[in-house]
């Protein structure tokens, strides 16, 4: 793909990056970022439109947006399920999951383990969090970012994930969370922009919607796909809600931003209007169905880019190209804080309990610039896969989430799973897991990797799920005080969940109902 940036492009991107650097730097001074919870927490403070917007936009990451206008080129509208699905897991999250979180006044989903099933799943689940960070988030979004980067800019691969990691690391170690969650704002609105003109611009070219429809293959416009298909019906209303609950529910980039709210209602308010958001996702497929009838030829990872660079005019393509630089590096620099966060409070404070906040903070820092170098590392070795973009990141979220969904899912709904179970399923399923990982990507035994990823997560939830219940029975149960209710927890934070926000989840159930109505 070539791509030839005007100088007022190029001029644009980095007065965008030095824009971005002096926002870390001054959060970084305004705000005195003089302990972890400044750091990881931005000082739990946050409100609601910052909340929505922060968890849109990580969501929203240049790996998504490049994926979905993938999927969407290859497959169509069966992409939109990933988006719009969405809000039954993020009110989940919001409603059962964040009252007890913050009941309990946790900083990292290991801490609640610990509150749940003990020390042992706890520290098993602090490793395996920051092994998924590693890899899911940090080497998927690099190597995403990394190969738009080097696209565009025609450079390789490495050295574009080397310059996106310094400046990740650099915004990162500044203005911590707080700095990330700002950005994050501002990015989202750009990208949101961007796509609407993208799309007009689009259906400019190829003459209205009618003869997009037209010229676009008939099974482009199915929500699900038939029988035969990796992406068919059943692999996603099977697959889908587990990725979903461990992604939306357990994941601590995402939950981190719900954890820094300023209390449990701006949490929840937060949560709802990410949902809203989620309805403007189709601003990220369609342009991978434009570039269906205007670019046939092309791989499906460069829909998006392809479109940007070759539709839009001088000035706007540096400001969209800006924007998802930009917001790829508040994806890695929310990665880089959820890994040193948990490495932080969870590993090396419980080794050295008697450290002061500011030490906690320099900790924070240097496994901040440690954590790049081994992402980077990941990154570069993802390239050599030969999978499309979006395949990746899903099948490694697939095959890291079972184990975490099981455990958290039925360890909030039902008291009865015991400590000694929760260890087994997690620590066992986790190995598991990463076994069946392995060999997916390596495709041993042969044409194991035609198998689709979504249902082989719904298998091992559903093995791990039943192997909690059955060594429940068979095991100790924990005390009654070892979890709180979820009555009890919003009693103990004085509030219950008001009619407005339950008011708000129906509207949206509503408009989804009429979306899936109207589509299928």
């Amino acid at each position: 793909m070539n791509v030839n940036l005007s100088i007022l492009d190029l001029t644009v991107i980095g007065v965008y990056i030095v824009a971005l650097l002096f926002i870390g730097l001054f959060v970084g001074i305004k705000e005195k970022i003089t302990s972890s919870k400044d750091l990881f927490l931005g000082g739990g403070k946050l409100k609601w439109p910052a909340i929505g917007f922060s968890i849109f936009s990580t969501n929203v990451s240049p790996m998504m947006v490049v994926g979905t206008a993938g999927l969407a080129y290859s497959k169509g509208m069966v992409s939109a399920n990933f988006e719009w699905l969405a809000w039954i897991f993020l009110m989940l999250m919001a409603m059962v999951f964040a009252p007890h979180y913050l009941n309990n006044k946790i900083s990292t989903m290991p801490e609640f383990l610990k509150v749940r099933y003990g020390k042992n799943a706890y520290h098993f689940l602090s490793y395996y969090l920051l092994f998924s960070i590693l890899f899911l988030w940090l080497g998927g979004a690099l190597y995403v970012g990394g190969k738009i980067i080097a696209e565009i800019f025609s450079i390789h691969l490495a050295w574009s994930v080397i310059v996106i990691a310094l400046l990740a690391t650099s915004f990162t170690v500044l203005g911590g969370l707080k700095a990330i969650v700002r950005t994050d704002i501002f990015q989202s609105i750009i990208i949101i922009v961007g796509s609407i003109i993208l799309i007009y611009m689009g259906m400019e070219k190829i003459g209205g919607f009618e003869k997009l429809y037209a010229k676009v293959p008939e099974d482009h416009w199915k929500l699900f796909l038939t029988n035969d298909d990796k992406y068919s019906w059943y692999t996603i209303i099977l697959g889908y809600p587990v990725v979903a609950i461990f992604y939306f529910c357990t994941d601590q980039m995402i939950v981190q931003k719900t954890l820094a709210a300023k209390n449990i209602e701006e949490g929840q308010k937060g949560a709802v209007f990410t949902s809203f958001l989620k309805m403007l996702m189709p601003l990220l497929f369609i342009p991978g169905l434009l570039c269906v009838v205007l670019f046939p030829d092309i791989e499906a990872d460069n829909a998006y880019v392809t479109m940007v660079t070759n539709l839009l005019p001088s000035g706007l393509v540096g400001l969209i190209v800006a924007a998802m630089l930009a917001a790829l590096i508040n994806t890695v620099a929310a990665g880089f804080n959820s890994f040193s966060t948990i490495f932080t409070l969870e590993l090396y404070k419980r080794k050295y309990p008697h450290i002061t906040p500011m030490q906690e903070k320099k900790v924070g820092q240097y496994v901040i610039l440690l954590c790049s170098v081994l992402a980077v590392g990941v990154a570069i070795t993802f390239s050599f896969l030969g999978k499309e973009v979006f395949e990746i990141t899903q099948s490694l979220m697939g095959f890291f989430a079972p184990p975490l969904s099981a455990v958290f899912l039925l360890g909030v709904l039902w008291k009865r799973a015991t400590p000694k179970a929760g260890e087994i399923t997690l620590i066992g399923g986790g190995i598991l897991c990463l076994i069946v990982c392995l060999c997916y990507n390596l495709n041993i035994p042969k044409d194991f990797d035609k198998v689709p990823f979504m249902l082989l997560s719904f298998y091992l939830f559903a093995i791990l799920s039943a192997v909690l219940v059955v060594s429940s029975y068979l095991t100790t149960p924990a005390p009654e005080k070892a979890l709180p209710s979820l009555k009890e927890s919003y009693a103990n934070m004085g509030y219950s969940s008001s009619k407005k926000i339950w008011m708000l989840w129906l509207c949206i159930c509503v408009m989804m109902i009429c979306l899936y109505i109207y589509f299928n």
